[in-house]
């Protein structure tokens, strides 16, 4: 195999490896314990980063998920129905949501900001809590 062919195979694995490491992570805890999420890259999460760290008061919403608002709102992306444990998003401009059991939402859908890994059943209880999101360090 000529040099030349396996420097560009190289350059190529390589770069599509630093797109991989390349993802964001953040953690997100409370009094009820704290759980990391991998972020998908677009300008709505690279964003929410440029917030971080943040305190978000956090109420329950129809007993599947955690909600509340951002200092300010993030840019569009697309939108999505369907959630499961462990998926954040966005509905509307600000609103921050944490998922914790799987369903769907109504139009026009929340923008899906990442996935908690493992899922997010520490918030499957009722009331109010208090997160702190904070990029994660790796």
């Amino acid at each position: 195999m000529p040099l030349r062919t396996i420097r560009i195979a190289g350059a190529i694995f390589l770069g599509t490896m630093g797109a991989t490491m390349a993802q964001e992570r953040i953690k997100i805890s409370s009094e009820w314990g704290s759980v990391t999420a991998d972020l998908i890259d677009n300008a709505t999460t690279k964003t929410l980063l440029g917030m971080l760290p943040l305190t978000i008061p956090m109420t329950d919403h129809l007993r599947q998920e955690k909600t509340g608002s951002l200092p300010a709102g993030l840019p569009a992306a697309a939108r999505q129905r369907a959630f499961k444990n462990g998926t954040i998003g966005l509905w509307g401009p600000d609103h921050f949501v944490v998922y914790y059991r799987d369903g769907q939402v109504p139009q026009p859908g929340i923008v899906i900001l990442g996935e908690v890994k493992g899922g997010a059943s520490i918030f499957d209880r009722a009331g109010s809590v208090s997160v702190r999101v904070e990029r994660e360090d790796r």
